[in-house]
């Protein structure tokens, strides 16, 4: 699952327009305005150490921040629980980068700034200091010494639902079907994008959404499938195949939980009434994310019954 969320946030922010959507949305600073969208470069991570290169969701970009090169890079998280030293891994990131810069042939007189972003899609608050100061204890007593740096969180479950729904672009709509787990409004918000973005944008986003829905997994051919773009009739179809699939697999799912599950609960332990919900869940295909909503049951939790 991990393989297809990977592969899947890159092939979506790689588009630039997506890519400038998340950050005209969701990072709320002045200097985003001053940003030339129009002339930015994806680079290719292959002159970043080999422990990075297999970090496949991580994506860098190179654009003017007013009229000087800057670079946004945007490490994606999909861990289900948050890691306390992300600040640390992140800055060992940005330092590496910086090296590789100055060993390329270009040799820099001075460093390009470098704007960090972590992007969060877990089920867990984050928890983990955006802040390396917060992590070093007695940091303060070197003065102007002490190590300093911080990264940009988006932590998409973090957002009001109001503030996404408003927002209504590709992203928006993106985050709403990752964190808030409801197929009407996620068939809703895609729908309302029909009239907004352009088929291309759509369909990377709908791409998506398809292999999530109806496969769970992206094999190779469906991996480059999510460059096709779709036609409406196409995008109206897997909206009612959407809709369908709520009615029938959901229920069938549900019912079986709560028959199996719910009951031999009341007789047996609730804990132990909701861990056979859970599985008979899995059982039907059901999505992790969506039983440890219904259940209330964590991520490994969920996983470990797999075995």
């Amino acid at each position: 699952m991990h393989q297809l969320y990977d592969r899947g946030y890159k092939k979506l922010f790689s588009n630039k327009m997506l890519f400038r959507q998340l950050i005209e949305s969701f990072v709320p600073y002045e200097w985003v305005k001053t940003l030339d969208f129009d002339h930015c470069e994806l680079l290719d991570k292959s002159f970043l150490s080999k422990e990075y290169e297999k970090r496949e969701s991580d994506i860098i970009y190179k654009i003017r921040l007013k009229g000087k090169i800057a670079y946004i890079i945007i490490l994606v998280e999909f861990q289900s629980s948050t890691d306390k030293f992300m600040a640390v891994r992140v800055a060992h990131y940005v330092y590496n980068f910086y090296m590789r810069l100055i060993e390329s042939k270009e040799k820099p007189n001075k460093l390009p700034p470098v704007f960090p972003i972590v992007l969060y899609n877990g089920m867990e608050r984050w928890t983990a200091p955006t802040h390396m100061t917060e992590l070093i204890e007695n940091n303060e007593l070197l003065g102007e010494f002490a190590l300093d740096f911080k990264y940009f969180k988006i932590a998409e479950n973090e957002i009001p639902i109001d503030r996404l729904l408003e927002t209504g672009n590709a992203v928006s709509t993106l985050f709403i079907g990752e964190v808030q787990h409801d197929k009407a409004l996620l068939r809703q918000a895609l729908s309302d994008l029909l009239n907004k973005e352009e088929l291309q944008v759509i369909s990377i986003l709908f791409n998506y959404f398809e292999q999530l829905f109806k496969h769970g997994k992206m094999n190779e051919i469906d991996w480059h499938n999510l460059d096709k773009v779709r036609t409406q009739q196409e995008i109206n179809m897997f909206l009612e195949s959407m809709k369908v699939s709520d009615e029938k697999v959901y229920q069938k799912a549900w019912t079986k939980g709560r028959t199996e599950g719910f009951i031999e609960g009341e007789h047996k332990g609730e804990h132990k009434g909701i861990l056979k919900t859970a599985k008979a869940m899995l059982e039907e295909g059901t999505e992790i994310s969506f039983i440890a909503k219904v259940t209330g049951l964590s991520i490994e939790e969920i996983e470990r019954l797999r075995h």
